[in-house]
C-alpha cells in the first residue's frame, strides 16, 4: 500500500534521539517504526504495549508519601551523607546490574 498521509507530530525531542538512536541500531527509519506503530494499535484494537505506572515499593514511592513522610525520609538522607554512609554510584549500579 503507498503511503499518502502525512502526520506531524510534537514530541520530546530527548525521547526522540534516544528512540532514534535505538531505531538506527535495529536499521528501521522512524518513518517505518510510527508505521509499525499505527499498524499494530489496528490489529490489536488499541496500544499494543501494557500502559502501567512503575511498580515501586510503598515504601520508597514519594507519590503516596505525606509531606512530613517525604521530608523524613529526605532528611535521612542528609544525614547519612554527613555521616559518610555513601557509596560510589558506579559501584552501586554495577552491583545492581549483577543481582539483576
Amino acid at each position: 500500500m503507498e503511503k499518502t498521509a502525512t502526520l506531524n507530530l510534537r514530541v520530546n525531542p530527548i525521547v526522540k534521539e534516544k528512540a532514534e538512536e535505538v531505531l538506527s541500531r535495529l536499521g528501521v527509519p522512524m518513518s517505518t517504526a510510527i508505521d509499525m506503530y499505527l499498524n499494530q494499535i489496528s490489529l490489536t484494537g488499541g496500544i499494543p504495549f501494557a500502559v502501567t505506572l512503575p511498580k515501586a515499593p510503598d515504601a520508597i514511592n514519594a507519590d503516596l508519601m505525606s509531606v512530613e513522610q517525604l521530608h523524613a525520609k529526605l532528611q535521612k538522607g542528609y544525614d547519612d551523607i554527613a555521616l559518610g554512609n555513601v557509596q560510589n554510584a558506579a559501584n552501586a549500579f554495577a552491583a545492581f546490574r549483577e543481582n539483576h
